[in-house]
């Protein structure tokens, strides 16, 4: 936690000011959503909405500290031992909890950048596939006014130019799509997790605080028993700084089998089959039946000319 044990020592030492770094507002590159390639432009509302949820966290964290410090003075200004110091103790928990929340912001803030990478190179392909397009389309304007132009060879050469172009291009901008939105995401949930396991310790040992609150009633002309859980109150901030300086994060293992698209495949592929057979063997024993009841047509076609012969 890399903090003393009360939060009044601190804020009354460094005053009102705010010690967290605040990140750059609003600026003339905040306009160029509305000139952004078209292939980017999604990407780009993303990242700039990324940018709001990174300073929503930042305010988040602010605000967290405050109350902490607001909290430890009211406490103080009670008058109950007690109260002012399991208030300045827990102050200093939801200070840190404030920490936490603006290192996450950091770590949104670093995945963010990455995204940047794939949005910068889908800025870099949109020219190679208009200028593509572009030749594409003069060949079928002039085919269709010259057919016979010698202009026509020289726009197809173009053309085979910028669609090799275009396939590097290409090929450069899904291995970077893939590789850094992996690379974004994976950052993102750790960061999440990291936060998340952290502020679960945080809580606990702020519960450990308040149980050294003595919230039992008295009547009217009791005294209260004397506070002697300073000391206690000390070692629960000191337990907490320790278990989160020792916490590390758990190595997950999430292979994928690249068995089961294929099992799968052969699974539709067999059933498939088995279909098919169906089909054909109910076709084959419609058509014997078909052929039976024909040649039962004819038998019985047969059988009425001979009675009519034999009556004439």
């Amino acid at each position: 936690m890399n903090r003393s044990l009360s939060i009044r020592s601190n804020h009354r030492r460094n005053g009102s000011q705010n010690t967290s770094t605040k990140r750059t507002g609003f600026s003339f590159n905040s306009l160029r959503g509305n000139i952004q390639p078209e292939l980017s432009r999604k990407l780009y509302r993303i990242i700039k909405s990324e940018n709001n949820l990174i300073t929503a966290h930042e305010t988040a964290g602010r605000e967290r500290i405050s109350i902490a410090t607001q909290l430890s003075e009211w406490g103080e200004q009670t008058n109950d031992a007690a109260v002012s110091d399991v208030s300045d103790k827990v102050g200093v928990i939801l200070s840190e909890l404030g920490e936490q929340e603006d290192q996450y912001a950091h770590s949104l803030d670093d995945a963010r950048g990455v995204l940047k990478h794939i949005r910068n190179t889908e800025k870099s392909v949109q020219p190679s596939r208009d200028g593509k397009d572009k030749i594409a389309d003069e060949i079928a304007k002039l085919k269709m006014k010259e057919p016979q132009s010698a202009r026509l060879v020289v726009l197809e050469q173009e053309l085979v130019r910028a669609e090799a172009e275009n396939l590097v291009a290409e090929a450069q901008l899904t291995n970077i799509t893939r590789q850094k939105l992996k690379e974004a995401y994976e950052a993102e949930f750790a960061a999440t997790i990291e936060r998340a396991e952290k502020q679960i310790i945080l809580a606990k040992h702020g519960r450990r605080l308040l149980q050294l609150l003595d919230d039992s009633p008295v009547v009217p002309g009791d005294m209260r028993p004397a506070y002697h859980h300073a000391q206690q109150a000390r070692q629960i901030l000191n337990d907490a700084e320790d278990d989160l300086r020792d916490w590390r994060p758990e190595q997950d293992d999430f292979a994928v089998d690249p068995s089961d698209s294929v099992s799968n495949a052969r699974g539709k592929q067999s059933v498939g089959h088995d279909d098919d057979a169906h089909i054909v063997a109910g076709s084959a024993t419609g058509d014997r039946a078909a052929r039976e009841s024909d040649a039962g047509s004819v038998v019985s076609d047969g059988t009425r000319q001979g009675e009519a012969l034999a009556a004439h």
